[in-house]
């Protein structure tokens, strides 16, 4: 017997669809699209995989009106992210795990000249999403802080320094620069430069932190890269890297703190006339495989934003629907090994 004896072309697949093809209770069917806890994982994959195949997609009006719900997760990215690299694959991470359940994700960026609170505030006031997955954290931000004291799910890709428990994935940006320093060191690299994310971001202090406190410790000279940060424009990137290794006592080794600038400090460095792996060395770190096709002789360390996007769709989803999790706070580090 196939799946379409249960439906005319005219008929739009529910719940009920649903139930009846896979010989489950229609609450039973509801939880598992809702990522029950006491619903098992097998019976989750048997109800997505039928509602999938059946074009099932719930109204949302019409649960809008029964519950208050929008069965939407509103993903808020600055617009100054690293789109091709970074930004691309947590989309798609969160997606895929969404894949299947009651939600479904909407992006809403902003811009640099843009308040950042304007978009989280349209969505709290509005209700035009259940809750909120943002990135770039500041130690004391007013976003984490407004929907906290509204009462409003959200869950951060980054950490905050406020007395404010909250669901959030972060990468440690200290171990990576405290590898990156060590790996250095270890390649007999002597005058590191960092550049780092803006300041006002918590990675960027978390990285700094690293990255200073390392190189002090090793007894190497250090200096972070003046009028630019991992975030500037590729072209502005390379034009300060050049003119610093034109300049006397130029660095040797370079820490890198996205996709983005490691490609144009490279570039910028090979423009001055410095051969890469002779001259100096830089480390980044990336979350698709690119950089060595662009440098074979780069140092690259993994950071796996596909594990953020699953872990913050899970994180959401449960806030959302008031639920513990095992654990709602995850702090991921580059393998110990990697690169040395």
């Amino acid at each position: 017997m196939t799946d379409s004896h249960l439906l005319s072309p005219e008929e739009r697949p529910t719940l009920k669809t649903i139930a009846a093809a896979t010989g489950l209770a229609v609450a039973t069917v509801s939880r598992a699209l809702k990522d029950a806890p006491d619903i098992g994982e097998e019976t989750k994959r048997r109800v997505r995989e039928m509602a999938e195949r059946l074009g099932y997609r719930p109204n949302r009006a019409g649960v809008r009106l029964r519950t208050g719900k929008t069965n939407v997760i509103a993903l808020v990215l600055s617009a100054e992210a690293d789109v091709m690299n970074h930004t691309s694959q947590l989309l798609y991470s969160i997606a895929r795990t969404l894949k299947g359940t009651a939600y479904h994700l909407v992006v809403m960026p902003f811009f640099p000249d843009e308040d950042p609170m304007s978009p989280i505030r349209y969505i709290v006031e509005t209700g035009s999403a259940d809750g909120i997955i943002l990135n770039q954290t500041r130690p004391d931000d007013p976003r984490v802080r407004y929907m906290h004291e509204r009462g409003f799910p959200f869950a951060t890709h980054g950490r905050t320094e406020m007395e404010i428990d909250h669901p959030y994935f972060d990468y440690d940006n200290e171990a990576f620069a405290r590898q990156a320093v060590r790996i250095l060191s270890a390649r007999g690299r002597r005058r590191l430069m960092i550049i780092a994310p803006p300041r006002a971001h918590s990675y960027a202090r978390h990285m700094l932190e690293g990255f200073a406190d390392e190189a002090a410790r090793l007894g190497l000279s250090f200096e972070v890269a003046e009028g630019v940060t991992s975030d500037s424009p590729g072209t502005e990137i390379e034009r300060a890297v050049e003119a610093r290794f034109r300049a006397p006592n130029a660095p040797d080794g370079l820490v890198l703190g996205s996709t983005t600038a490691t490609m144009a400090a490279t570039h910028g460095a090979e423009r001055a006339g410095a051969v890469i792996g002779r001259d100096f060395d830089g480390v980044g770190k990336e979350a698709i495989p690119f950089l060595h096709r662009f440098r074979g002789e780069l140092i690259v360390l993994k950071e796996d934003v596909s594990r953020a996007g699953h872990f913050l769709a899970k994180a959401i989803i449960a806030a959302i629907e008031r639920r513990a999790v095992e654990r709602a706070q995850f702090l991921d580090a580059p393998d110990p090994g990697e690169g040395l």
